[in-house]
């Protein structure tokens, strides 16, 4: 016996089969598939997701949820808060994304001891002191400068950003670097699930969230297809995947290669079983072309924004099946777009969280007036200024509603790993006239040892110049203007002599010096002090022919110092000037010394920077003596002649450079290499011993340079029409 759907004629059962099949189409006809959008993690690569972003938006794709991991986090929790793709590209376009992995503001914003600090020691080089040993910063960057770049994106002036507040669903997906477990963000700010998602373990500083360390959530799901499914049961995934491809056996050979295709190895395990979840039937996959652009390459944003595009435009037949009409599509719209009103006025200011740190240092930097709108520009300088004191891990701000006034709150972390450190700097230097000189230096640095910020540095440093010292600064009021700053020093150093302009004598100059000074601190551009030096110098006759007595001389006086400092870079400033003015007078003696320094650098067109040097020494009274002579010579400083070869009782010099950049450093490392030539011009008073070189002596210095590490390194040779020239080797701050 048939049954009776076998019964029936052919074209009946098709027109049954047609009928079956096309309920369900008419179904979704009547209700649209509910979209899922996941966009992956992929470093700078991540810009593709703007583009892709750019095509769903033309041909009117709605989305119902969202999930993003580490630059995807990025792009689609601005979306979600209604940031359209054009303002992306703009806002990415603004960015410095070199100096956004630099976690201090410019050189010229810095806390003026700071400067100091950096010039004495490597700013890289800190260690934490803490009862439970050495303790190392957890990252290259803590970050400052990249919540600073949420903060604007995502108009946090206008309040805090809550996920759950959101009309459009999103999940951010991090790691927690102390179990490995999968931490999925669906509420609170988002700003801090974006931070947590994109922190590079090893770049950039976990984020301490809830007690849990987080890190980037590529390392556990870098493609979050499961969660975008979890979070709206959608219809339709569309799944974008910028991850970076391993590289090839033979691409690998430093240690840093290695620890990248481990990571990698890690990532694309998880993105191949989410891919492999896909229903390939129904999902739509994109893996935008990115080749040459490698998850560093933020200054390639704008290109990698139009792969993405272009991907996305390959499958723009697919995805239009899903569009909706430009009514249905308006509407769905107003699920992510939010009203944009003007910042709040500020009714009041907080800082808050502290616990060794007094609130009136954070509250000196703040510009933003009561009563005004808050002005994210200003904050955001502020609170790097606020960083540039190195007391903290972080400053971020946040504006809250309390009993219908606006409140700006300030959240400073101080570090985890302070008040005490070790710092430590290395110097060495090589040229062909005077053979080699090495130091190391190192400083144990307490800070905070009473309410006003008293802070105290014992340092010693082994080498060719060896030597100890202790330095106590302590504040006279809490916003720390007014300081008064005592030290004392012991060191033996090598001193070269010269006689007809061949070096003749090496002495060894033991220094023993004590001073107390009072000072004014004016604000980020510079410090006056005013004080009482005391020195006993007594050289000794190590090799050569005795050109000086070797007599133990003291002498004390009055010293007054002048110290403004504006150039944005410590050791290859693109813009900005210096200047430095000494004045000692030692009653009793028959001499004065005045000193003084002025520097200032330009950007010239295209990758151009134009720098200057001027230098005066000068006896105001009577004639500099033998033991406070001043002297010409070595790198950059006449860099023909050797260090010391020219020594007289006053000095004038000058020099003009050309500086072409022709490469930057990596993440997280601030400066430029760059070839230089500089033209040098210079003339020595009356000179301490007999030389053939008298009157305007000049030289031309042909370099090349570039920060590292461990320092500033220099390689460069100079030659002077007068007969002499030098090579160098500088390796370390000076």
């Amino acid at each position: 016996m048939s049954t009776p759907s076998t019964s029936l004629p052919l074209r009946c059962r098709i027109g049954l089969v047609a009928l079956a099949l096309a309920a369900p189409l008419a179904a979704w006809a009547a209700e649209p598939p509910r979209i899922g959008l996941v966009l992956g993690g992929g470093g700078a690569r991540g810009a593709a997701h703007v583009g892709v972003l750019e095509v769903l938006e033309r041909l009117r794709v709605p989305v119902h949820c969202i999930a993003g991991t580490s630059m995807g986090a990025l792009v689609a929790g601005a979306w979600a808060a209604g940031v359209s793709p054009e303002r992306m590209r703009a806002e990415m376009t603004i960015a410095d994304w070199g100096d956004m992995f630099q976690d201090n503001p410019d050189y010229a914003e810095l806390n003026f001891r700071n400067k100091r600090l950096s010039q004495r020691f490597l700013p890289g080089s800190e260690l934490g002191v803490t009862p439970q040993g050495l303790v190392a910063p957890p990252g290259v960057v803590s970050g400052q400068k990249i919540k600073l770049f949420f903060n604007q994106l995502l108009r946090a002036d206008l309040g805090v950003v809550d996920m759950q507040a959101l009309r459009l669903p999103i999940s951010i997906v991090a790691t927690d670097i102390g179990n490995g477990e999968r931490v999925v963000f669906r509420e609170g700010d988002i700003t801090l699930a974006m931070r947590a998602s994109m922190s590079v373990p090893g770049l950039m500083a976990p984020a301490d969230i809830g007690g849990r360390k987080l890190v980037d959530g590529g390392l556990v799901d870098n493609l979050p297809v499961a969660e975008v499914r979890k979070l709206c049961q959608p219809d339709v995934v569309i799944a974008v995947n910028v991850g970076s491809p391993l590289l090839k056996a033979q691409e690998i050979g430093s240690a840093l290669s290695v620890t990248a295709q481990m990571v990698a190895i890690l990532t694309e395990q998880n993105v191949s079983r989410s891919i492999e979840s896909l229903h390939h039937e129904r999902d739509i996959y994109l893996r935008p072309r990115l080749d040459g652009i490698t998850a560093a390459d933020f200054g390639r944003h704008a290109e990698a924004a139009e792969r993405g595009r272009e991907a996305a435009e390959l499958l723009a037949e697919r995805l239009a099946t899903l569009s909706l009409s430009p009514q249905a599509y308006a509407q769905w719209r107003t699920i992510r777009q939010h009203d944009a009103p003007t910042p709040p006025k500020v009714d009041d200011i907080e800082v808050a969280g502290l616990s060794r740190v007094d609130r009136r240092m954070v509250r000196r930097h703040l510009e933003q007036a009561i009563g005004e709108p808050l002005d994210t520009s200003s904050v955001n300088r502020s609170l790097l200024r606020a960083f540039g004191d190195g007391f903290y891990e972080s400053v971020d701000y946040s504006l809250l509603t309390q009993r219908d006034r606006n409140v700006l709150r300030v959240t400073p972390l101080e570090k985890r790993w302070g008040p005490d450190y070790l710092r430590f700097a290395l110097n060495l230097e090589t040229n062909l006239s005077q053979g080699s000189t090495y130091s190391l230096r190192a400083g144990y640095q307490k800070t905070w040892l009473n309410a006003w910020g008293a802070e105290l540095i014992a340092s010693s440093e082994l080498g060719s110049r060896t030597g100890v010292g202790v330095e106590f600064y302590q504040p006279l009021e809490p916003r720390q203007r007014l300081f008064v700053d005592t030290s004392f020093g012991y060191s033996r150093e090598r001193a070269d002599f010269f006689f007809q302009d061949q070096r003749v004598s090496e002495y060894r100059l033991v220094r023993t010096s004590a001073a107390a000074q009072a000072g004014v601190n004016l604000g980020t551009l510079g410090q006056v002090r005013l004080g009482w030096r005391e020195t006993r110098l007594r050289p000794s006759l190590e090799t050569g022919i005795p050109v000086l007595t070797t007599d133990a001389s003291h002498f004390g006086g009055w010293l007054a110092t002048l110290d403004l400092d504006q150039l944005n870079r410590l050791y290859f400033p693109t813009a900005g000037w210096a200047l430095k003015l000494t004045y000692f007078d030692p009653p009793g003696q028959t001499y004065s010394r005045l000193s003084g320094e002025g520097r200032y650098a330009m950007p010239l067109f295209g990758d151009l920077v134009l720098g200057t040097r001027v230098a005066y020494t000068v006896s105001p009274r009577g004639v500099l003596p033998v033991f406070d002579s001043t002297s010409l010579g070595g790198f950059l400083n006449l860099s023909a002649f050797s260090a010391g070869q020219l020594a007289g009782d006053s000095a004038r010099y000058a020099h003009v450079r050309a500086e072409r950049i022709v490469g930057n450093a990596p993440l997280g490392l601030r400066g430029d290499l760059r070839f230089g030539v500089a033209l040098e011009a210079a003339k020595v008073g009356r000179p301490l011993t007999p030389t053939r070189h008298t009157g305007w002596l000049n030289s031309t210095t042909l370099y090349f340079g570039g920060e590292t590490p461990v320092g500033p390194i220099f390689v460069g040779f100079g030659y002077s029409t007068n007969g002499s020239s030098n090579a160098y080797l500088v390796i370390g701050a000076p």
